[in-house]
């Protein structure tokens, strides 16, 4: 795991929004840590190192507590509504090599066939993952994919180790004809039939170029 997650946290005592307000401003962020049938402990982290770090879906940090490391994963991240100040963090212990259930994101790469478009319809999937190796994204190509093409969750590639829970069938990507241009193209043939046509078959051929 990389150096940059090791972050030393400090054991709070007190509590309440008066001193979480304090903690904040002082540039630090009240978290809790709970899991693995322990007490839960309340810590306070380094605000700005945090920040950076959770940037990621499903960060994995390693704890420096008083002395003790302690590997958690983040878990729940509460920002205040109107500033997206982070107000707090729940943070839950893992152990290496112990699988856990995580919703890594989806990113869409490559450019579908021309004059469509690629909607993605599940914008994360849910994955069983060792907790060390928890990947940061899953990527599916629609690299010139044609109008009606549908990639599901069991289409995916996913990490080796990795097991996917998310529901086999779940539509992810869909790719199509953006509306307005059928409508575009319904209102070119009903004024002018010929001119349909014409570019009808202008389509025809271009698409029997691009397969040659």
């Amino acid at each position: 795991m990389s150096e940059d997650n090791k972050v030393v946290a400090e054991l709070r005592e007190n509590f309440g929004k008066g001193f979480a307000r304090r903690l904040r401003a002082a540039g630090k962020i009240p978290a809790v840590i709970y899991g693995h049938g322990t007490e839960p402990q309340h810590v306070a982290l380094p605000g700005h190192q945090v920040a950076l770090l959770i940037r990621r879906a499903n960060a994995l940090l390693d704890l420096d507590i008083a002395g003790k490391a302690q590997l958690v994963l983040v878990k729940d991240v509460q920002k205040d509504p109107v500033r997206q100040i982070i107000e707090h963090i729940d943070l839950i212990v893992v152990k290496k090599g112990e699988k856990v259930q995580v919703d890594v994101p989806v990113v869409v790469t490559g450019e579908p066939f021309s004059g469509t478009i690629a909607m993605l319809d599940a914008t994360s999937v849910s994955l069983e993952v060792e907790a060390t190796h928890i990947p940061q994204n899953i990527e599916v190509s629609v690299e010139g994919a044609e109008d009606g093409t549908q990639i599901t969750a069991a289409d995916l590639t996913l990490p080796q180790g990795a097991t996917l829970v998310t529901d086999p069938e779940t539509l992810v990507v869909a790719v199509s004809v953006p509306l307005d241009t059928i409508a575009a193209d319904e209102e070119i043939a009903e004024a002018d039939p010929e001119v349909a046509e014409e570019q009808s078959e202008e389509a025809e051929s271009a698409e029997e170029g691009d397969n040659k």
